[in-house]
Parts: C-alpha cells; structure tokens; sequence
C-alpha cells in the first residue's frame, strides 16, 4: 500500500479497501469521488470529498466535504489556507500564553527576593485585555510562510504544545518576567520613585517585542518585513501609543497609578524589553542552522 500509486479497473469494495489498508498503516486518508459507488469509501476515510457538480446526490450525503467548482486545485489551495490557520492558532496560544507566563513569574519570583509586588491588579488587567488582545487577534491575519506546503504532513495526534512550543511558553516567560524583576530591584537600588512604572512598562513592551518576533517558527523578522503583516504592525503601534498615554496623560496616569517616565527611563524600558525579541531571534537561527543540518544530511 505504501508504494503502489495507481490503480486502474478499481471496484467500490477494491475503494473501500484501499482505504482500510491506508489507515490501518496510520495514514490520514482523503478521498474523492463522484459516483454512487464511491459512497461507502468516501464514507471511511477520514476526509471524503464529493464533486459539487458532477457529483450524484448519495456521493454528497456520504462526504464530509463538497468541492463545489471540481477543480482539484482548490483543495491544495484549501490544504494550504487550513495550515496557515492552524499556524496562527500556534502563534496566538505561544503570544497569549508566554505573556501570562510572564505576568505569574514577575508576582510569584518579586518576593523571594524581597521585592514589593511589581505590579498592581489594573496593571494586570491592562495588559491582559489591551497589550495582550490586540496583537493576538492581529495574528490571524499572518499570512502563510513561504515553505509551508513543503512541510510533511503532521500527526494527527499531535499535541498543539509539540515542535518546542511548549518549552518556549516556559523559557520566554521566565525570560520576560526575570527583566521585569531585574529592572525593578535595579531601580529600586537606584532610589527611582518611578520603579513600577518601568516595570510595568517594560513587561508590556517586552509583549509587543515577543509578537514580532513569533511570527515565524524559523524566518527572521528582517526577512519577513515590517510590511507583510499589516495589521499587526498597526496593533502593535497602536498598543504603543496607548502605552504611552496611560504614562503621559495626567487623567490616565492618575487612574492607572503610573508616573510620567523621563527620556532615560522609557529608553531604558525599551532596551531591556528588547533582549526577548533578541533571544527568540537567536532560537529562530538555531533552528534555522538545524534545519539545514537535517536537509545536508538527509539531502
């Protein structure tokens, strides 16, 4: 069954079979047809395709899917689309989940060091409904990666978390919440009344640095462009400027507890959240240098 291609003079219980023998080696089987006699094997395999305008009305009932224009061609189209979706359902989770990692290692680490708590219940709420909700639904609109139909097929039981993803949930977050620790007892050391702030700042940009960076499993942001996703780029922007209102605004910075930043502070916040874009930049390349390590060896 795995090296036979072509079959010709095939019966609808020969359909059947070949189907059966497919899954039973662990194959995820598609199936297409038009005829009565392709209902029971359009039944069986795990997706039956049916033609929308050749196809007789039993052929549909027993499909999961209609390919209403009979083009072929729309269905690697559809394989592609259904890929892109379910990498950018990966990429909302690692944004979503990362962030809160984050936020729950800053609170739960701040007083084994004998550090107040970084930040304050709105605080959290800002950056759970505003630098969390933003970018993560302007995730859906990244579009494929290039070598995205050239990826094997993956398991169907597959956990969502494989591939490193969950690991980078854990490392990322520990990353972002240690700089939000580490740029607290700095400026608490340097007797800077506006230390919550910055914390406060830098865990929210530290955010927005993550979501540029995860918008590939393997490509470097430089090679994807600031431009090939829009929408996110202005999520992001926006984020910023809100970010940046809540601090500068008195009538916001009053109801959201912060302080105006100085130049040097805000700087400051901005270079510190920068090192989790820096470091899931280098994660990239060293999948990068992997990947093509596999590629020379198994040519």
């Amino acid at each position: 069954m795995e090296q036979i291609r072509v079959y010709a003079r095939v019966s609808p219980e020969q359909k059947l079979n070949i189907v059966k023998a497919l899954q039973q080696k662990d194959h995820f089987v598609s199936m297409t047809g038009d005829g009565v006699n392709d209902a029971p094997s359009l039944r069986r395999a795990n997706i039956g395709v049916a033609m929308g305008i050749t196809g007789t009305d039993v052929t549909k009932e027993a499909a999961h899917m209609i390919l209403l224009d009979d083009n072929f061609a729309t269905i690697v189209k559809a394989v592609k689309q259904g890929r892109r979706i379910y990498d950018n359902i990966r990429k909302f989770i690692k944004y979503i989940m990362t962030g809160n990692s984050a936020e729950i290692w800053a609170i739960f680490l701040a007083p084994f060091f004998g550090l107040p708590m970084p930040l304050l219940p709105v605080h959290i709420l800002w950056i759970n409904l505003v630098t969390d909700g933003l970018p993560a639904l302007a995730l859906a609109s990244e579009p494929a990666e290039k070598d995205i139909m050239k990826r094997k097929p993956r398991k169907t039981n597959e956990s969502i978390f494989s591939g490193g993803m969950g690991f980078h949930i854990i490392w990322v977050g520990v990353l972002m919440g240690m700089l939000s620790i580490g740029i607290q007892w700095y400026e608490i050391n340097a007797g800077d009344k506006n230390w919550q702030t910055i914390v406060f700042t830098t865990l929210c940009f530290s955010q927005l640095w993550h979501v540029m960076a995860i918008r590939s499993e393997t490509r470097s942001l430089f090679s994807q462009g600031l431009l090939s996703n829009k929408p996110l780029l202005g999520a992001v922007l926006l984020t910023v400027i809100l970010q940046l209102a809540i601090i500068y605004i008195p009538q916001l910075s009053s109801f959201f507890h912060a302080s105006p930043l100085t130049w040097i502070e805000l700087l400051t916040a901005i270079g510190i959240s920068s090192i989790a874009f820096w470091a899931v930049e280098i994660e990239k390349a060293v999948k990068r240098m992997k990947l093509k390590k596999q590629k020379s060896i198994y040519g």
